[in-house]
Formats: C-alpha cells, structure tokens, sequence
C-alpha cells in the first residue's frame, strides 16, 4: 500500500470507521447556533459531551443537545468529565447509556487534581476494568505514561488517548516524546486529548503518528470558534499526511535546493 493510501485510510473505533480524525466537544460556546456551525466546520464525525454539564433529555425545559448534534448525523461520545472518583465515572457512563437507548461507546475521564485536571490513573483504572466488564466501549483520558497506555490497551480500552498538556491550556505538544512512544507501542487507536491550542499544534500531533484528535476548548475559545474549527479540520489533514509523507532529515548547515553541481557559468 502507498504512503498516500495509507494516509487516507479511516479512523476505525471499536470496529466503525470515520472519515475524519478529528473529534470535537460541545463546550464553551456562546449558543446552540455556534455549536452547531462549529461542529458543521470541523468536519467531525464524533461528538463528545460532559453528560453532567448537558440536557440530553432529562431536562424537558431546557435547550436539548440532541436538537444540535443529531444521533442520526453523528456519534455520541458520552464523557464523565467532572467525575473524581470511579464510582462517580461509572455512574456517570450508566446514566449516558439509559437516556441513549443503550449507547456503549463512552470516553471516561476521572480527574485527580482541580488545577490541572490530570487524571486520576488508579481511579481511571478501576473505572475502566469496571466499564469493560459492563459491556462499555472505553474511550479513554489518560496520562502520557507508555506503561498505563499498555495496561490500558491489555484492558480492552478501544482508544487510549493521552493528554499533550493540561485540559484547556492550549500549551501545545509539550511532551512529544512520551506521546511518540505510546503511538509506537499500540495497536489500538492513539488519539491526543488535552492541550491544543491552535492548528500548528494539530499538526504536529498528528505528525507524531497520533490516529487523530480530540479538542473543545481550542476550538469554542477562540475568537472566531468556526473559522477556528474549519482550520483544526485542514490541520488535522495535512498533519497526517505530513506523517506519512515523511518530513526530510534535519541538518546543521544549508543546503541549497537548487544545487550548483554541473551548473553552467
């Protein structure tokens, strides 16, 4: 198969493919109608929501999510964000599946600290055994640990996907090393979750070999959320094709692109 067919290969999770390997949130925006344009932009395929933050239904007064981002249009990636404990994650994961008719495909999250919303990784563990063991497809929120990527991945997790930088700081891939070895050593999709900031940061996550990227803040936060959605499409795009073009070597000195060898003076 050539570098460019694999590059356009698709995102398989837990055994559906997706066109687009960027995933968005519903998060932060002024209104519905943004919601909607900058999801419509991004070219996303899957759409996660905090279910503790959002009215899928169980609150018949108020604006429901599901007017916005249809289950006919996209996939629902329940998320346990603001759950601290297992206990509270899983319960979070249940209440998703009861208002969805029976929707698995969950991305669980538990958080250790409020400052920087790292995960909790003997929470997050427990949590996902638990899941898993429940019928759940765990998309999961993690450290970028090669050691708890593996176990998570051995676990029966259908995408393991660790942060690049705190939850909303928008610092970029600061740990590009530790995310390279976790790509490396997985089978299951790698997914960036946690610290893009703008579409440079995109590509080069998606440079690194990442199978695609989930954002929210760096999207509804910026000045102009669906021109700003519209661009992490294209970055995401070009950042894998990058990956498989293969970027040329890096040098110390100059090296002319036009050679003077054979040239006639």
């Amino acid at each position: 198969m050539s570098q460019s067919a694999k590059a356009s290969q698709p995102l398989v999770v837990a055994g559906t493919s997706y066109q687009s390997r960027l995933l968005v949130g519903t998060g932060k925006y002024k209104d519905m109608n943004e919601t909607r344009q900058a999801i419509e932009a991004s070219g996303a395929e899957i759409v996660t929501f905090a279910v503790r933050r959002s009215n899928i239904g169980q609150n018949p007064d108020e604006p429901n999510l599901l007017e916005v981002v249809s289950p006919d249009k996209y996939t629902l990636l329940p998320n346990t964000a603001a759950c601290y404990t297992a206990q509270d994650a899983v319960r979070t994961c249940k209440l998703a599946r009861e208002l969805l008719d029976g929707h698995d495909l969950v991305k669980l999250e538990v958080l250790g600290d409020e400052k920087t919303l790292f995960p909790d990784i003997k929470q997050t563990l427990i949590a996902a055994e638990e899941l898993i063991a429940d019928g759940f497809k765990v998309m999961v929120y993690t450290s970028d640990d090669l050691i708890i990527a593996k176990e998570l991945e051995a676990m029966g997790c259908v995408a393991v996907m660790p942060l690049a930088a705190p939850i909303g700081s928008g610092l970029g891939v600061r740990n590009p090393y530790n995310i390279r070895f976790i790509v490396e050593e997985l089978n299951v999709p790698v997914l960036v979750d946690a610290g893009v900031g703008t579409a440079s940061d995109a590509a080069i996550a998606m440079e690194l070999g990442c199978d695609g990227i989930l954002m929210n803040t760096a999207i509804a936060a910026a000045q102009d959320p669906v021109l700003m959605a519209s661009a992490m499409k294209k970055a995401v795009e070009a950042g894998r094709e990058a990956f498989f073009a293969g970027r040329m070597p890096k040098k110390q000195y100059a090296s002319a692109s036009s050679p003077l060898d054979g040239t006639f003076f």
